[in-house]
């Protein structure tokens, strides 16, 4: 049967001060009174049924992740401490094979806006097609660059596949920005950004991981049996460093990749947010009581209602206040983030 699996783990701390420890990226209502993982149970219930809709999420959102509308309590995969998305999927998937020998699974993310919907279930009916029909297939989502981004992996492409699926030559880390302008000018049908989307039998992952990092299927089969304890032992690995890149080279396994044919974001930065949430013709983007004058290309962003911002002549800010903290800064530096988060962490850590 199909199955959806959401991975919820991130800590989102590139949206700081919106996003902290306590209630991560994905669950912050920042979309009309919606969180993220709220659209993202929405997604995944638009391809398979609520019952075989599942969420990998930290222990400490144990209690938050259980109030999502659409998400069932016994569909939640608990991972003990953050060991990134290899260990993560590997649990997940191990879980559902556990209820489903022969379970098919879409790996999904929660801080992804993805439209229109209807375009997205038809990219992973294929995907889920094409997983049943090929059992040593691993499949990935790539979507379709429209800018030379040097924040996103590529995926390099090779030959057809059934339908518009292509074979995976090569994984490409974050390139520069002139690698980036040559894979943006070499058109979709060699390179599409890498989604962090998958489908695949679950046991080819489980063989997947078998193959490339024994250590880490044992432990998490220890885990699935009820050794909890084993968690803690496992390494920290990326799904594509720990299997998609050794997949792609190995003749065990093809690694195949279809076009995410919908508008996909982001939403890992300030001025994606502003991207998101959509600006005006100034360029603004504006979540909050505001008022602006003589300001362009700002995005303004308030937890709190009633508190009014205003900016006057500004030029490429994101301001952001929440009632326990005030963020400012060019939206050029907004990668930055995640080393103020860090000093955050030292000096006030009941703030982060």
């Amino acid at each position: 049967m199909r199955h959806a699996l959401i991975l919820a783990g991130g800590s989102g701390t590139r949206l700081w001060p919106f996003s902290t420890a306590s209630l991560p990226k994905q669950l912050v209502p920042m979309f009309e009174g919606r969180s993220l993982l709220d659209i993202a149970v929405e997604r995944a219930t638009s391809v398979v049924p609520a019952d075989r809709v599942w969420l990998g999420a930290g222990e400490q959102l144990r209690g938050a992740v259980s109030s999502v509308p659409g998400l069932q309590a016994d569909r939640l995969v608990v991972e003990p401490s953050a060991r990134d998305t290899m260990p993560a999927i590997a649990l997940g998937c191990a879980t559902i094979a556990a209820t489903d020998p022969d379970a098919v699974i879409a790996v999904l993310t929660a801080d992804h806006l993805i439209e229109p919907l209807a375009s997205f279930a038809a990219t992973l009916d294929a995907g889920f097609a094409l997983a049943e029909q090929q059992p040593d297939v691993l499949v990935t989502f790539g979507v379709v660059p429209d800018f030379p981004s040097t924040g996103f992996g590529y995926l390099e492409l090779g030959k057809p596949l059934d339908g518009e699926a292509r074979v995976v030559e090569q994984f490409r880390e974050k390139p520069d920005l002139v690698d980036a302008g040559v894979f943006l000018a070499a058109g979709p049908e060699s390179y599409l950004w890498n989604s962090g989307m998958f489908v695949w039998r679950a046991e080819t992952l489980l063989a997947a991981i078998e193959a490339f990092a024994p250590e880490t299927a044992r432990l998490v089969q220890e885990v699935v049996s009820g050794r909890p304890e084993a968690w803690e032992q496992i390494g920290k690995l990326s799904i594509d460093y720990g299997v998609m890149e050794p997949a792609s080279t190995s003749p065990d396994f093809t690694v195949a990749a279809l076009p995410l044919a919908a508008r996909w974001l982001d939403v890992g930065s300030w001025p994606a947010y502003g991207d998101a949430t959509g600006r005006d013709a100034d360029g603004n983007a504006v979540a909050a009581t505001a008022v602006l004058t003589g300001s362009t290309n700002c995005v303004v962003a308030s937890s709190e209602a009633g508190h009014l911002v205003a900016l006057v002549g500004c030029e490429g800010l994101v301001v952001v206040h929440t009632p326990s903290a005030t963020l400012v800064m060019p939206a050029e530096q907004a990668q930055r983030v995640k080393e103020l988060h860090r000093l955050v962490t030292e000096q006030a850590p009941g703030l982060a």
